[in-house]
C-alpha cells in the first residue's frame, strides 16, 4: 500500500464535525394529525428541543463515515500493490573546473549544490536524474533515484572536467527522461558560448560570476644527465597589467623564484634549469581559481633508445648515422636494438642506400608533411641521388621517383645514395634521424608523454603477450584494446595515471589541471534561461491518474445513508 497525496489524509478531519451532529438534536415543529393511529411510533427523544443525546441511527453514521474514508482515499491518492505516482526531476550540472573558482569566498559548485537542493524542495520532486556535463556525460545518481539518496551522493560532487560542449550532456539526460520534452534543469558558471542555443525545455541558472584570474596554460619538463629543463608558460586573464611571480620547488633544491610581467590578457613564458630529479613543484600567487595556479611535475627522463649499424653499410652512410648517434641524447649502441640502420637490400628496421640506376633531385620535392616522421624536415637547397623505388607507401618523392617510404610494419626506407647527395650536410638530416629516433622511442612500452593537459589523448604503447590496463585517476583499472602505437580516451580529471602489464606498473604518466579555456573567468557571470511553457508542464503529466474505486464507492455509500434517512417507519 501507498499513498501517493500525503496531504489528502487531512479530509479525516471532516469525521468530527460528522459525529458531533448525530450526536445533535433539533426541536421537532408540532404536526397535527387528524386521528392518533396515524402516528403509531412517535419519536420521543426529539421532543425536549437541541440537546447532546445518544443517538438512534448508529447504521446512518456507519455508511456516512465509510463515506469520508473513501473521499480521504481518494484525495490521498490510495494505492494497493503499486507505487506511488513520482514526480521526477533531471538536473544537468556544469562539470568544468571553472566551477571551483571561489565566489565571495564560496566555491560555485557548493552552491551549485545548495540550488539543486532547494529546486528538488520548490519542484515537491520524488526522484532525482542527476548527469555531469563533460568530454563523457557521466551520471552523477540515478536514472530516477529517490530525491535524500540523490542529494547525498551529490554532496561528493567535484567538477573537474575540460572544456566541453554542454549540448552534449544535455541530449543525454533528454534521452534519460520519461518523454522528449521533459523540463531538465541545468546549473553552470556563466552564458553558453556563442550560437550556442539551448533546447526549449531548459531552465538554465548561472551562479558563478566573472572574476579576473592568472593562471599556467602549459607546463613542460625534460630531464638529461640528471638536468630538469622547465617551460612554464602563465596567461593574465584580468584587463589590467600584473606581475606574476613564479616559484619552483623541489625536494633537493632551494626555491627558486622568476617575476613574471603580462599586460592585460597577455602570456608569457618562464624557462629554468635545475640539477634534480625529484618532483618539481611551480605555483602561482593564489587566486579565484586554486586549481590552475600550481602544478607538480615529475621526472620525465628521455627512454632509453638501442640502436645498431649493420656491418654491411657502406662506408660515407655509416659515418655519417655514426656522427649523428654521438651527440644524440636518449641513444646507445647495446643490444637488442630497437632501430636497427642497414643496406637498402637488408630487413633493418631503416634501410639506407639505393640501386642504379641513380638519379639526382634538387626539387621539388613532394612530402606527406602530416607524417610524424617529416616534421619540420625543411628540404631547401638538398641534391638527393635516389635509385630504384622501394616497397613502401611513398612518404617523399620528386617527380615519379620515392626517396622516402614506409611499410606496413613500420619499416623504412631512405632511397639515398650519401656518396653523391648533400642532404646530411644540411639541417634536413639530424632533424629527419631526429624524427625517426622519437618515433621508436614512442614505439616502447609505456606513454609516449609524462605530462598531460586536461582533455588530451593518451598515447600509449603496449606490445603483445601480456594483459594491459590502465589505472585512471579515479583508480578504476581498464583494459587497453589494441596493440602498438593508440591513442586512448582522455582522461576525465587530473592526476597520476599508471601502465598495468600484467598486474605491474610499468610506466607512470601526469594529467595537470591545466585548460586555458577553463581559467578565462572572465566569460563566467549571470545567465538565466526559462524553459517553455509545455515542456515546464511535461514532469507533471507524468503521474498515473488516480484510482477512481474511492469515488464510486463514496457514490454508493452515500446512497445507502440517504436512503436509511429517508426510510419511514411503519
Amino acid at each position: 500500500m501507498s499513498i501517493g497525496s500525503p496531504a489528502g489524509l487531512l479530509a479525516l478531519l471532516a469525521l468530527g464535525p460528522l459525529v458531533a451532529a448525530y450526536f445533535l438534536r433539533r426541536k421537532q415543529p408540532p404536526r397535527v394529525v387528524s386521528a392518533l393511529f396515524l402516528w403509531r411510533s412517535p419519536d420521543q427523544k426529539a421532543e425536549a428541543g437541541p440537546k447532546f443525546k445518544r443517538f438512534s441511527r448508529e447504521l446512518s453514521l456507519v455508511f456516512e463515515v465509510l463515506a469520508v474514508l473513501a473521499v480521504t482515499a481518494f484525495l490521498a491518492d490510495l494505492r494497493f500493490g503499486k507505487e506511488a505516482p513520482k514526480k521526477h526531476l533531471i538536473i544537468v550540472v556544469d562539470g568544468g573546473f571553472s566551477m571551483r573558482a571561489q565566489v565571495n569566498g564560496e566555491p560555485v559548485s557548493e552552491k551549485v549544490k545548495r540550488a539543486v537542493s532547494q529546486k528538488a524542495v520548490s519542484e515537491n520532486a520524488s526522484v532525482l536524474t542527476l548527469v555531469e556535463s563533460g568530454i563523457r556525460p557521466t551520471v552523477l545518481a540515478g536514472p530516477q533515484m529517490e530525491t535524500t539518496r540523490a542529494l547525498a551522493v551529490f554532496e561528493k560532487w567535484a567538477p573537474s572536467q575540460p572544456s566541453h560542449d554542454v549540448l552534449a550532456a544535455l541530449n543525454f539526460a533528454r534521452e534519460l527522461a520519461a518523454t522528449p520534452d521533459e523540463k531538465i534543469i541545468f546549473f553552470t558558471d556563466g552564458p553558453p558560448p556563442e550560437n550556442t542555443e539551448l533546447p526549449p525545455n531548459v531552465e538554465a541558472h548561472s551562479l558563478g560570476s566573472a572574476l579576473p584570474n592568472f593562471a599556467i596554460v602549459s607546463a613542460q619538463r625534460r630531464d638529461e644527465e640528471g638536468m630538469a629543463r622547465l617551460t612554464i608558460r602563465v596567461a593574465n586573464f584580468s584587463d589590467g597589467k600584473q606581475s606574476i611571480p613564479v616559484s619552483f620547488t623541489a625536494a633537493d633544491q632551494p626555491q627558486q623564484t622568476q617575476e613574471l610581467a603580462l599586460a592585460p590578457n597577455a602570456t608569457g613564458v618562464v624557462r629554468l634549469s635545475m640539477k634534480t630529479s625529484a618532483d618539481i613543484t611551480v605555483k602561482l600567487p593564489t587566486d579565484a581559481l586554486r586549481e590552475d595556479s600550481e602544478v607538480t611535475l615529475t621526472a620525465a627522463p628521455l627512454g632509453e633508445v638501442n640502436v645498431a649499424l649493420l656491418e654491411s653499410l657502406d662506408a660515407p652512410a655509416k659515418a655519417t648515422l655514426q656522427r649523428f648517434l654521438q651527440v644524440v641524447p636518449g641513444v646507445t649502441l647495446t643490444p637488442p636494438a630497437l632501430v636497427t640502420f642497414g643496406p637498402a637490400d637488408s630487413d633493418a628496421t631503416v634501410t639506407l642506400g639505393a640501386g642504379a640506376p641513380l638519379k639526382s633531385f634538387v626539387g621539388p620535392f613532394f612530402a606527406q608533411k602530416t607524417n610524424p616522421i617529416l616534421d619540420d624536415v625543411q628540404l631547401g637547397g638538398v641534391v638527393w641521388t635516389a635509385g630504384k623505388n622501394p616497397p613502401g607507401r611513398s612518404l617523399m618523392s620528386a617527380g615519379d621517383v620515392v626517396l622516402l617510404s614506409e611499410e606496413d610494419d613500420g619499416r623504412l626506407h631512405l632511397n639515398l645514395e650519401v656518396s653523391r647527395s648533400n642532404v646530411q650536410r644540411t639541417v634536413a638530416w639530424p632533424v629527419l634521424l631526429s624524427n625517426i629516433i622519437r618515433q621508436a622511442r614512442l614505439r616502447r612500452e609505456g606513454f609516449g608523454r609524462k605530462h598531460l593537459m586536461l582533455g588530451e589523448e593518451l598515447p600509449v604503447s603496449v606490445t603483445a603477450g601480456a594483459k594491459w590496463q590502465v589505472k585512471g585517476t579515479d583508480g578504476i583499472e581498464r583494459p587497453v584494446l589494441g596493440l602498438g602505437q593508440l591513442l586512448l580516451p582522455a582522461p576525465g580529471s587530473p592526476g597520476a595515471i599508471a601502465l598495468l602489464k600484467d598486474g605491474k606498473v610499468v610506466d607512470t604518466a601526469m594529467v595537470l589541471a591545466i585548460d586555458p579555456r577553463e581559467s578565462d573567468l572572465q566569460t563566467r557571470g549571470a545567465f538565466t534561461n526559462d524553459a517553455d511553457a509545455v515542456a515546464a508542464k511535461a514532469t507533471v503529466l507524468q503521474a498515473p491518474p488516480r484510482s477512481l474505486w474511492p469515488v464510486v464507492l463514496t457514490a454508493l455509500l452515500l446512497m445507502i445513508s440517504l436512503l436509511l434517512t429517508a426510510r419511514r417507519t411503519t
